[in-house]
């Protein structure tokens, strides 16, 4: 049987809240991404866009990136009440490849992953066991989660042990 990995991908991140017109426009051009629409996310393994909730985004980018992207979109929104903040100490990016991916995710969340329910690009927001996570298909087995740093050893380990267990056959 084909193993699951799991590891962490050095992302930079920056939060943006606001009115999602003028954020959304302002992320978009800094980044050089389309504005994704509810629960989608643009863009590639480089560089991407999350929609995360109606008033927030999640630009992904190179670990050394997100500092200087902060500050284009502060200078960006100038005069628009918004907050754009590097959150790279604060999250970590996790990267689940394998066969049965779905069902590790499936097994820790009362989410739909199924196929139909979560398509790859589709950002969903919930829990993983305990933990507060966003998870998307980044392809056809490979799904990109994210939490909060001070959560993430126990995430990977719990990531490990769902995989560990295999499939159950669902998917």
């Amino acid at each position: 049987m084909a193993e699951t990995s799991i590891y962490r991908v050095p992302t930079g991140m920056v939060l943006l809240r606001g009115e999602f017109g003028a954020v959304g426009e302002a992320a978009a051009h800094v980044a050089g991404l389309d504005v994704p629409e509810q629960r989608r996310i643009t863009g590639g393994p480089e560089r991407a866009l999350a929609w995360m909730s109606p008033d927030e985004l999640m630009l992904f980018c190179a670990p050394g990136a997100a500092t200087g992207l902060a500050q284009a979109l502060e200078e960006k929104l100038t005069g628009v009440h918004h907050l754009a903040l590097d959150v790279s100490a604060m999250r970590v990016r996790f990267r689940v490849t394998g066969p049965f991916v779905r069902e590790v995710l499936a097994k820790l969340s009362p989410a739909d992953v199924s196929p139909a329910a979560l398509p790859e690009g589709e950002v969903r927001r919930s829990r993983l066991g305990q933990v507060p996570a966003a998870f998307w298909a980044s392809g056809t087995d490979s799904f990109d989660v994210v939490c909060f740093r001070s959560v993430s050893d126990y995430l990977e380990e719990l990531l490990a042990h769902s995989a560990a267990a295999g499939p159950v056959g669902f998917f």
